[in-house]
This record gives C-alpha cells, structure tokens and sequence, in this order.
C-alpha cells in the first residue's frame, strides 16, 4: 500500500514532497513555517517594546526623586527571585517584575513640593503623598498590556494585617505578587544609603523583615525570602539593577 503523504499541522494541507519542518511527529508545510516564523519575529519585537516602555517610565521617576537612584530596577529583579518560588507562568512573571518596576509610578502625580521635600511631611501632606498608588493604577490600566501590573502597583502599600492603604486590604485579598514585593521593596530601602542615614545591613534587614512577618509581610513571602536569602545577599552586595531571568 502507498504511504499517505504527511498533513500540515497547521493548514492541514497534504505535503507532497519533503516536509519543510517536522517537530514530534509533526509536519509542516513551508508557507506556514514561514508565516510562523514571521509571527515569532513580531511577537519578539512587540515583547521588546513592552519592556522598553516600562523601563523607560521607570527611569523617568527615578530621575525625578532623585534620592532613590536605582531602585525601581533592583526591586523589580530581587522581586523576580521570590516570585518564582511560586509560579513558572511567564506572563505571571512578566507582569509581577513590571508591578515591581513600576510600583511607585503614581508619585509622577505628586506635586515637587510634597515628593522632594527634605524634611518630614505634614498630615495633608501624608495624605497627598498616599494617593499615588490610585493615580499609578491609573496611569497603568490605560495600557492593555499592563493590566495585571496595574493591581499590583495599587495594592503595594497594603499590609497583610490590614493597616496598609489605600483600601485597608488584608492577607490573601491582597495581590499575591504585591505581598512578595512588599517584602523586597523593604529589603532594598533598608539597605540602601539615604542623604540623611547610612543602609543597615543586609542581617539587619532581615531581622526587621523577619520580625514583621504576619503584620507588615505575608509568612509565605517572608519564608520565600529565608529560602532566597543566599541569593539576595549577594543581589544587594553588588546592586543588581538587571533581572537574574527574562520573565
């Protein structure tokens, strides 16, 4: 008996001669090799703009704060470390480093005055500064591919007991990539040198995280952190500004 020729997985469309791919048992003809190549190539480029979109925000609060250097990046890669004590999922992932690397985009709405002033803020001027994790969700959920970004910079002031803000959130009705990035987020300001103070150590941190887990931090983040230590050690020892993966 003659053996039938190979079907395109994709068109379905009989392969006469050689198939131009095969991949598990699979064939493929040669248009639609190409067209899945040219999908591949615009998929990439789109990726790159996304990410060239979000740093290039990032890098305009960094600029405007002045006093907090690099810090949107390095929270975004240290985030990166815990966050995949929990999932493997990309776009999971994607969207977690681009809620850590855009965390404090709101503040672009809060007026020099109140942002860069030098000494401690009033009461109305607290409640000014509080309200950029509206105005970053805001900004971010006019971009489609930023949505799940989005809920993680508005609930990255809540606290897993409740007394964060802005809407009072409690453990687990909070984002679980904002209550692994909360911990992070302390990490690194903790550690780093302000105009007015020296960065404690990384042990010194630690404790102060550990001793503010089930209040401040969510137990499972802050277990994740016990069980990265090694690696965030060495991450704030050399300042890591770039992701350990590309989500």
């Amino acid at each position: 008996m003659k053996e039938q020729s190979p079907h395109c997985v994709f068109c379905g469309a009989s392969i006469a001669a050689a198939p131009h791919s095969r991949r598990d048992g699979l064939y493929c003809c040669e248009g639609c090799f190409l067209k899945e190549k040219e999908f591949r190539a615009l998929e990439k480029s789109r990726e790159e703009s996304h990410f060239s979109l979000a740093e290039a925000l990032a890098a305009a609060l960094d600029e405007r704060e002045h006093q907090t250097g690099l810090h949107s990046r390095r929270v975004a890669c240290h985030t990166l470390v815990l966050a995949k004590r929990f999932t493997e999922d990309r776009e999971a992932l994607r969207q977690i480093h681009w809620g850590a690397l855009l965390h404090d985009i709101g503040k672009i709405g809060v007026p020099d005055a109140v942002l860069l002033k030098a000494g401690p803020l009033s009461e109305e001027e607290w409640a000014v500064m509080r309200t950029h994790p509206e105005k970053g969700r805001d900004i971010l959920a006019r971009v489609p591919f930023l949505t799940e970004a989005a809920k993680i910079v508005l609930a990255h002031e809540e606290r897993v007991d409740g007394t964060g803000y802005p809407r009072g959130l409690a453990g687990e009705a909070i984002p679980w990539g904002a209550r692994v990035f909360a911990v992070v987020d302390t990490l690194d300001a903790m550690t780093s040198d302000r105009p007015y103070r020296k960065g404690l150590s990384f042990d010194e941190a630690k404790g102060e995280i550990f001793r503010m887990s089930g209040t401040q931090f969510d137990p499972a983040a802050v277990e994740a952190f016990l069980a990265e230590e090694e690696t965030l050690r060495d991450m704030v020892a050399l300042k890591c500004e770039k992701p350990p993966f590309r989500p």
